[in-house]
């Protein structure tokens, strides 16, 4: 059986026409960066090629580009390398963030810093005007993701970043999920530190960037060699940077037919969906990532749903990768005020590249029958069935 891909915010495969530009990195030009010898000038040159592509498609300086091991380390570099360099203060982020965000911000929490978690409303949004009420004389960041991993949602982070310029406070976005769908262009949406990486983008895993607007003083979390400006100390992964470059060239060249292809076939899934009684699209209807679909459907597990759809060949997931080994419900859902029942039967379909018309038509073949035998199944259904 043929499987089926339903989990691209998770991550994305390797582009062909990346790992063919990675491949020469692995063996033929394998040299230290750092090294004044012909191999490692060669590895220097592809790196240096690769932040002069990616500051071209961000709208920046190639020394405002810092590269890491992924998003996770890009989020933590920039919201504790602020934090510590400015030794105090006040932060703003949101509930519905990544953990990368979340759990950094507990713990700058647990080590003195005051935070401040904005709510938002029922599609996930947090509107400028809370950011502003909530900004104070001694707030040094608000990190704001772009888009959010599990639901969708787009937030209106150039007017969030207008709110910060206004008071001088420094903002960060984490774009992980928007690289391969939104403006990148970091002059036009005004911020100061934005998180992208590799794995969303038809890139290789383990790499990642951190962008950082010329002048803001931060301290680095890896203290070595001083590579990447002295920000980010270590050896750097050569081919996973080459091909990373690749990956953002290409999903930026294709974006807009991409978007398009995308927002046809998630609105031939959504309205499959609909027809299951008792389900709801999660996320704002229109301010949503073109590739995004996430749906709760009552009286079911989402778990169970999984396995029965991987059973299938069908593979999706619950919300985030990174918490699907929790049986918490989405905090992301919940902090949308949405019950616990609810959010225990959600449901992320993540659609990409290789996701066709046939691919919903046969989840839609499949879908309503699981749900059923599941509900027939749940002691939740037998309540509502009796009144």
């Amino acid at each position: 059986m043929k499987s089926i891909y339903f989990d691209n915010a998770a991550t994305t495969p390797v582009r062909k026409e990346v790992f063919t530009a990675m491949k020469p990195y692995f063996s033929t030009y394998f040299g230290n960066p750092s090294s004044l010898h012909a191999k490692g000038l060669e590895a220097r040159d592809a790196v240096e090629e690769a932040r002069k592509l990616i500051a071209e498609i961000l709208n920046c300086a190639t020394d405002e580009l810092i590269f890491t091991s992924g998003g996770t380390e890009s989020v933590n570099l920039a919201i504790k390398g602020i934090a510590f360099a400015r030794k105090k203060g006040h932060i703003i982020t949101q509930k519905t963030e990544h953990d990368a965000v979340l759990e950094t911000c507990k713990w700058l929490e647990k080590q003195g810093f005051e935070l401040t978690y904005l709510n938002v409303d029922e599609f996930g949004l947090v509107k400028p005007e809370q950011v502003e009420k909530h900004i104070r004389k001694d707030t040094i960041l608000v990190s704001i993701m772009y888009a959010n991993n599990e639901i969708g949602t787009i937030q209106p982070i150039k007017e969030i970043a207008e709110v910060c310029r206004k008071h001088e406070v420094l903002f960060h976005t984490d774009a992980c999920q928007a690289a391969g769908y939104l403006d990148m262009d970091v002059k036009n949406l005004g911020i100061d530190l934005m998180t992208i990486n590799g794995s969303k983008i038809y890139g290789p895993k383990g790499v990642g960037l951190l962008f950082i607007k010329k002048g803001i003083e931060i301290e680095p979390l890896l203290h070595g060699g001083g590579q990447e400006y002295g920000l980010r100390s270590g050896t750097e992964n050569v081919p996973a940077i080459v091909g990373f470059a690749k990956a953002l060239e290409l999903a930026q060249k294709e974006k807009v037919t991409e978007v398009q292809r995308l927002t046809a076939l998630q609105d031939r899934l959504v309205s499959g969906l609909q027809r299951i009684a008792d389900s709801k699209l999660n996320g704002h209807p229109q301010k949503r990532l073109p590739n995004n679909v996430n749906v709760s459907i009552y009286g079911v597990e989402g778990e169970a749903v999984l396995l029965m759809l991987n059973e299938k060949g069908i593979c999706a997931s619950t919300g985030s990768a990174c918490s699907t080994k929790s049986l918490e419900a989405s905090h992301v859902l919940l902090a949308m005020g949405m019950s616990h029942e609810m959010a225990h039967g959600s449901l992320r379909f993540s659609l990409g590249k290789h996701t066709k018309e046939k691919d919903i038509s046969r989840l839609m073949k499949v879908l309503p029958g699981i749900v059923k035998k599941l509900r027939d199944m749940s002691p939740i259904k037998a309540e509502v069935r009796n009144g």
